[in-house]
């Protein structure tokens, strides 16, 4: 319908332009929008915006899931993820960034080769070598700290650390140097830590953190370390031909395969009931482990440490170390092993004890804790 007006010059009536039902103009001139219409379809440009806004509502809905619930304290939403990924056995932010530092590291020690330097580090690789590496050091540091946060970029460094000393034993074990052993032990030392914190960020991510790496286990530990390196420097330099008995360094290197392979196989069969520190408290996810390796040992991750430490030393040829690491670890492991048992068997009671009678505890003449009836 048209509404009637007043003409402008007066002589009557005329029609006022209003929208068309087929939505094309039939007068020209000025024209009042139209009010929106919700059921009006909408251009391609709004409707591309639709997804973006349906994406900002689930970031909103997850972070509000991330939220501890309510009641439940030190069991947030974070720490609740952490638990379902340990039951996936998936890899957290916190392991990928480790073993992406682990990787980079080992790269960055095989540069001097790259450049055609020589492949041992120990052997001066030269000055455009040793500028290269400088160079490229101080960029992957670079490159941490702007990549990774603050809590991400200590664990990095540390694995970027381990990763740079597992590939420089590398290249000395593939030269012909006179340390190519030394390379077999930074091998052995590096990867050894390193699996220590990826192992336990897959199994139980809850309790992982820097110490999981075990570098700062303790102040004995370290000076171990250091004794076994002054030996080892000082025997090579007056008796270098005690340090060049092939056929032993390759059973130490067993030694120390085979017991690193034996306590991450006990880290995977445990799964979330192992933890570097032992609890004094019972949890409700707590459960005696029997099967697989637990099989063989009651306690094949300190055999398998207790090994590996005195194949460390086989390898090395350090004949007082080697005395020294097996007094020193046997001690260390029936005191931890008494300590342990005895919290065991508060845990498990009857359980635990009938199966410390059937399983012996793998490590010479420790027969574990005693009790008094």
């Amino acid at each position: 319908m048209m509404e009637q007006v007043p003409s402008p010059d007066g002589s009557g009536t005329e029609p006022t332009p209003g929208p068309n039902p087929n939505g094309d103009r039939t007068q020209t001139g000025t024209e009042p929008e139209p009010a929106p219409n919700p059921n009006r379809p909408r251009p391609a440009a709004q409707l591309s915006r639709e997804p973006r806004r349906s994406a900002a509502a689930w970031g909103g809905a997850l972070a509000r899931a991330a939220r501890p619930f309510p009641g439940r304290r030190g069991r947030g939403g974070a720490a609740m993820m952490a638990a379902a990924a340990a039951r996936r056995g998936r890899l957290g932010r916190e392991g990928r960034a480790s073993l992406c530092s682990f990787l980079l590291g080992a790269s960055v020690a095989a540069l001097p080769l790259l450049l055609g330097s020589s492949p041992s580090l120990l052997a001066a690789p030269g000055l455009r070598g040793r500028l290269a590496l400088a160079l490229h050091v101080a960029g992957v540091n670079a490159a941490l700290v702007l990549i990774y946060p603050r809590p991400l970029y200590k664990i990095a460094v540390r694995a970027c650390f381990l990763g740079f000393a597992f590939g420089c034993g590398l290249l000395l074990s593939a030269g012909r140097s006179a340390w190519r052993h030394f390379g077999w032990y930074m091998c052995s030392l590096s990867l050894f830590h390193y699996s220590e914190y990826l192992v336990t960020a897959i199994n139980n991510p809850r309790s992982l953190s820097l110490d999981s790496f075990l570098l700062n286990h303790s102040f004995e530990y370290n000076l171990a370390a250091l004794s076994s390196w002054v030996e080892f420097t000082l025997e090579k330099l007056f008796f270098p031909e005690l340090k060049q008995i092939t056929w032993l360094s390759t059973v130490g290197l067993l030694m120390v395969i085979f017991g690193d392979c034996l306590r991450k196989a006990a880290m995977l069969t445990a799964g979330s009931n192992f933890n570097h520190i032992v609890q004094n408290e019972k949890s409700d996810t707590h459960t005696l482990v029997t099967s697989g390796v637990y099989g063989w040992f009651r306690h094949p991750s300190y055999v398998g440490w207790f090994y590996w430490s005195i194949g460390t030393q086989v390898l090395l040829c350090n004949p007082i170390c080697v005395v020294g690491y097996a007094l020193a670890s046997w001690r260390f492991f029936r005191e931890r092993i008494e300590e342990e048992e005895i919290t065991l068997i508060h845990f498990f009671g009857e359980e635990y004890l009938e199966y410390k009678r059937k399983v012996p505890s793998g490590l010479p003449f420790i027969k574990g804790v005693k009790l008094e009836l």
